[in-house]
């Protein structure tokens, strides 16, 4: 699928104002493709469709529904590499890494299949014998949601899977930028029989956006973001009180404790930082280790750095494509002069790659920034690019002093610690103010536990069980019995 339009109603159509968007390649800057453009008026026409076809969703056997998120989980499978040279060529991330992602999304459709046929109920306790009290989940009905460009079809996964499971319907923005996997995706759903109306695929900009974020008869928002977005989302939900669920941007910190494992640490960090060009919401911004080791990390992870092979994602040597937008580069480039300016050093990389087919490109070579001071730009703000910052902490600085450095941020998303006492390495990650840590691992993300942030990075909850019942609401049913 390489022209699209919106699917609504149960088939594809034109946007009403009959608006098209070219899909443009990062790696070579060529168009690979269209999208339909959707506005206000066509989440209008979603959310009528929705309405009624919830209403039977809701009343459908759990079993049922489970059997259709089966099939499509079955069908992408089928389809994963026309999905993923789709991704790649949109996206800009290597064909592995491509494959990877499909293959989690297709995990958590399996995943909410089965989670959804587990819903509990219960019977309470009552103060009188003739009284018959019992508190059962429903779903929350009409949903919005809107799927950020870095990892659309995985963070699809993440809201359609759970929002069908547990009976709601979902009018879905995904992004202009990677449109296209995803509408192979929605085919899927389509051919496995999913009733019309409740599933909607809008890609649209802001006018779409904020009218799903508004719109009277939508019940939910649930949004992956930039913190800014999140807030233009929560004024715009206020009017109507929706019920939010908000994964926002991160500035996630990676300790190196004196006892750590330094070729471990080193490769991990490099990894989390960039990997994806460093477009993930929990990818490392800043690197906080200790000093009587930082020599030998610096080095390690520069090393690293600069062994990622950095080329179009359907190259089969490529372990780092190019960012999507061009405004990733000039934030990264921003970020790096910053620190510089402030007494930082650069390294490795921090430089736009432009020799023969990569000056068509988004490409960067990954920075690796040493002695960058507390209050640089790097520190403070999410990069999101292919950067990272290293700041040097006294020796003696304490478990309590390490947790206050850390959690000198808005943004808790996530934090890593790595260390070789794992007593204080586990105190470390008990004092930080974040969703979820990685200790001596750089990946937070598990499918039966739950990942969202804390502070400005958001809240609500998304994969495991609490990944489901975000899409449900406790009804209370209180009656009388007749003896």
């Amino acid at each position: 699928m390489t022209s699209r339009g919106l699917y609504l109603a149960g088939g594809w159509t034109d946007a009403l104002s009959g608006e098209r968007l070219d899909v443009t390649d990062p790696g070579t800057g060529e168009i690979v493709g269209s999208t339909a453009a959707a506005g206000a008026a066509d989440v209008d026409r979603a959310v009528d469709a929705a309405l009624a076809a919830q209403r039977l969703w809701a009343d459908t056997p759990a079993g049922e529904r489970a059997a259709i998120l089966h099939a499509a989980a079955d069908r992408i499978e089928a389809r994963i590499e026309e999905i993923a040279r789709l991704l790649t060529l949109e996206q800009g991330k290597p064909l592995p890494d491509s494959r990877k992602e499909i293959g989690f999304a297709i995990e958590v459709f399996h995943y909410y299949a089965e989670e959804g046929k587990r819903v509990p109920g219960a019977l309470r306790p009552t103060q009188r014998r003739d009284i018959r009290s019992i508190v059962q989940w429903a779903p929350v009905g009409v949903v919005g949601a809107v799927v950020p460009w870095n990892y659309p079809v995985d963070l699809y996964a993440w809201k359609v899977g759970p929002a069908l499971a547990a009976g709601d319907a979902i009018i879905v923005k995904p992004p202009l930028e990677s449109p296209l996997a995803i509408g192979v995706v929605v085919e899927c759903f389509h051919d496995a029989g999913l009733p019309a109306g409740l599933l909607s695929d809008l890609p649209g900009g802001l006018e779409a956006g904020e009218r799903i974020s508004s719109h009277p008869r939508i019940a939910m928002v649930t949004a992956t973001a930039s913190t800014a977005t999140g807030q233009a989302i929560m004024r715009s939900a206020a009017g109507t009180m929706k019920r939010l669920s908000l994964e926002l941007g991160g500035q996630s910190p990676f300790i190196v404790l004196d006892d750590a494992d330094v070729p471990a640490a080193a490769a991990a960090a490099a990894r989390r930082s960039f990997s994806n060009a460093g477009q993930i919401c929990i990818a490392v911004n800043r690197i906080l280790v200790a000093d009587p080791i930082a020599d030998e990390f610096v080095a390690a992870v520069s090393a690293e750095a600069e062994r990622i092979r950095i080329g179009h994602g359907l190259d089969p040597a490529t372990t780092g494509g190019p960012a999507t937008t061009e405004a990733v580069l000039g934030k990264a480039e921003r970020h790096i002069a910053d620190a510089v300016d402030r007494g930082a050093v650069v390294t490795t990389g921090g430089h736009r790659l432009r020799d023969g087919d990569l000056a068509r490109g988004h490409y960067f070579a990954p920075a690796v920034v040493d002695r960058v001071p507390l209050d640089a730009l790097a520190m403070t703000e999410e990069t999101f690019g292919p950067v990272v910052a290293v700041h040097r902490y006294a020796a003696d600085l304490d478990v309590d002093g390490l947790a206050d450095l850390a959690n000198d941020n808005a943004a808790g998303l996530a934090a890593y610690v790595f260390g070789g006492d794992l007593d204080r390495a586990w105190g470390l990650a008990e004092r930080l103010e974040v969703g979820g840590v990685g200790v001596n691992i750089n990946d937070i993300t598990e499918l039966q536990a739950p990942f969202g942030g804390w502070k400005m990075s958001g809240f609500g909850r998304e994969l495991g069980p609490e990944g489901l019942t975000a899409f449900m609401q406790q009804r209370h049913i209180r009656m009388l019995r007749r003896y």
